[in-house]
C-alpha cells in the first residue's frame, strides 16, 4: 500500500518546479493529484507527462488570488472525485525591490498570491475537510519569512504571515480532524534562483551546513510526509527544510 493510496490532492503552483516535484512525488504514492496553476501551457504539459507515466492527474487552471476562481477549482475537483484530502498551498511569486523602490502594486501583487491565495485556498476546503472528519493543509512558506532578506518586504511579510495564519488554524481546525502544517524551505534549485549570480550562490552555500542548496525533492518530500497518516499527531508545525541554515 502506498502512502497515498486513492488520496485526492491539490497541489498550487504545480506546474512547475518544487509543485511538479510534489505533483509527481504525490503521484508515485497513489494520490489523485490535481495540478493547480495560472500558468495554462505548462499546467497543460506538466499533465500531459504525469499521464505518459501512468499517474492519475489533472490540471485545472486557477488564480488562488481570486476567491471565484478558486472555487470554481474546487466545485471542479469534488464533482470529478468527490473529495478532498490535501491541500498544498504552493503557489508563489516573487516581485523584489529594496522598500525606496517597491511600489505598492508589487507589494500587493506579492501578498495577493502568496498570503490571500492561501487563505482563499484554505477556506474553499474547510467545509468540505470538516464534514470529511479528516484533512491535511500544508502551506509553503520560506526561511525568508522568520528572518527576512535585502529586497523583499513583500515576499518576506507574506511568508511570515503564512507561519501565523498555519498557526492559528492549528488551533482551531484540530478538532474538525484536520491538520494544518507549514514547510519552510530555504535556498532551493528553482526558476527562483536562477537569476543570482554564482558568486552570491556560492556565498549562500558557505552559509548553510550542508553546504548545498535544496532540491525539489527536498521539499516535495516534506510535503508527502505532512500529507500522509504518518504525521497524524504533527499539528501546527512549521517544518524547516533549508539545509540547517536556520540553527
Amino acid at each position: 500500500m502506498t502512502r497515498l493510496q486513492n488520496k485526492v490532492a491539490i497541489i498550487t503552483g504545480a506546474a512547475n518546479g518544487i509543485g511538479l516535484q510534489a505533483a509527481r512525488t504525490f503521484a508515485k504514492e497513489g494520490a489523485k493529484v490535481i495540478i493547480a496553476d495560472f500558468d495554462l501551457s505548462k499546467g497543460e504539459e506538466s499533465e500531459k507527462e504525469l499521464l505518459k507515466d501512468g499517474f492519475e492527474c489533472k490540471f485545472i487552471q486557477v488564480n488562488v488570488a481570486s476567491k471565484e476562481s478558486v472555487d470554481g477549482l474546487v466545485d471542479q475537483v469534488l464533482a470529478e472525485f468527490g473529495r478532498i484530502d490535501v491541500l498544498v498551498n504552493n503557489a508563489g511569486i516573487t516581485r523584489d525591490a529594496m522598500l525606496s523602490k517597491m511600489t505598492v502594486e508589487q507589494f500587493q501583487q506579492v501578498i495577493d498570491v502568496n498570503l490571500t491565495g492561501v487563505f482563499n485556498c484554505t477556506k474553499a476546503v474547510l467545509a468540505t475537510m470538516a464534514e470529511q472528519g479528516k484533512g491535511k493543509i500544508i502551506s509553503t512558506s520560506s526561511v525568508s519569512g522568520v528572518y527576512g532578506n535585502v529586497g523583499q518586504t513583500n515576499y518576506a511579510a507574506a511568508k511570515a504571515g503564512i507561519i501565523g495564519m498555519t498557526k492559528s488554524w492549528a488551533k482551531e481546525l484540530a478538532r474538525k480532524g484536520i491538520n494544518v502544517n507549514a514547510v519552510v524551505p530555504g535556498f532551493t534549485e528553482t526558476s527562483m534562483v536562477e537569476g543570482v549570480p554564482d558568486k552570491v550562490i556560492d556565498q549562500i552555500k558557505e552559509q548553510i551546513p550542508m553546504q548545498r542548496l535544496g532540491r525539489p525533492e527536498d521539499i516535495a518530500n516534506a510535503y508527502l510526509y505532512l500529507a500522509s497518516d504518518e504525521s497524524d499527531y504533527v499539528n501546527g508545525h512549521a517544518l524547516h527544510v533549508d539545509g540547517g541554515i536556520m540553527m
